[in-house]
């Protein structure tokens, strides 16, 4: 199953001529889901990937940089004719929040559930989880860990023909995890199968200070994707405003010992290879994406992830929605 991290709004909370605001899509296998839907995120889609039509949008608080492009994307779906439901997953005071926005969007056509979480729930997905936890903001916030479950081990066709086993029908019966009998004897799974391996992890923050709860969901992941907003010079107003030095998330990747960092939120007022520099210090694996960018995530035994720049514009969704109404 294909696994990319697609960014659509990398900046601070002033979007500027090259960077909108926080907007990120998870692409897995079929799935498509979107966390934090800052202003114009339907915009920046169209100008890359083209209009996904996600499944599910989490939103991880209530900042205005990071839900203003909610109303405008929801709109946008009705008018294109959506039938499918979508779901709107945040912290407490979502339906609160709904409520107000619906004063912009009106009336939809299609369901939307509003589902609000705390921190250590999560819901499940096709394939893969996203587990909700505590992250330090001036407001209730939460941070998604996206999971995917273990995968069975590599089976051993050698071992299996050794034992006699030759029918193909048996191996998907030894995957499967059932006992077989061969010539009277018996074929146990563990003799065909390898260890069980890893499945994928990619923890996304949304604004936040540096916390224990952000390094514990992080632990072992492929991707980090972290609030870089300040220069170490800032640390103070960082630590005032909750929000986190691009070297402050460097220094967590590098004690939760995930493959790769992101930051995001970077503060317009710095050049970003200045704070990239500092954060490279303390994590040599740290990357500072631009809009559009994408980060492809392989399953672990198979390498780590790669930053492919551009990305969403050389792999954009396939056409599906129908020609939009107008007036």
């Amino acid at each position: 199953m294909d696994l990319s991290v697609v960014f659509l709004g990398t900046g601070g909370s002033v979007p500027s001529a090259r960077r909108a605001t926080a907007c990120v899509l998870i692409r897995s296998g079929g799935s498509r889901v979107l966390v934090d839907a800052g202003e114009g995120a339907q915009r920046q889609m169209i100008n890359s990937t083209g209009l996904v039509q996600v499944d599910d949008i989490y939103l991880t608080h209530f900042h205005a940089d990071h839900y203003l492009g909610l109303p405008g994307l929801l709109k946008t779906y009705d008018l294109l004719e959506r039938q499918r439901p979508l779901r709107v997953i945040g912290p407490a005071g979502l339906i609160g929040l709904f409520e107000s926005l619906r004063r912009i969007f009106g009336r939809l056509r299609y369901e939307v559930e509003l589902v609000e979480l705390e921190p250590g729930e999560g819901l499940e997905h096709d394939g893969f989880e996203m587990r909700a936890f505590g992250v330090e903001h001036r407001m209730a916030a939460l941070g998604y860990a996206y999971v995917e479950p273990e995968r069975p081990g590599r089976f051993d066709v050698e071992a299996a023909r050794d034992l006699g086993v030759g029918d193909a029908r048996d191996y998907g019966r030894l995957q499967r995890g059932e006992t077989i009998s061969v010539n009277g004897s018996e074929v146990r799974p563990e003799q065909v199968m390898g260890e069980p391996r890893q499945g994928r992890k990619l923890v996304i923050t949304g604004d936040t200070a540096p916390s224990e709860m952000t390094r514990v969901a992080a632990h072992a992941a492929q991707l980090l994707v972290h609030d870089g907003t300040f220069a170490v010079e800032e640390s103070a107003r960082a630590a005032e405003t909750g929000h986190s030095t691009a070297r402050d998330a460097a220094l967590l990747a590098s004690d939760a010992e995930v493959d790769m960092l992101a930051i995001v939120h970077v503060s317009s007022r710095y050049n970003v290879s200045r704070v990239l520099d500092e954060a490279r210090e303390a994590f040599a694996n740290t990357v500072a994406p631009r809009d559009f960018d994408l980060i492809e995530i392989p399953f672990p035994e198979r390498g780590q992830p790669h930053l492919v720049p551009e990305g969403a514009r050389q792999r954009p969704e396939p056409r599906a929605e129908p020609a939009p109404i107008t007036d």
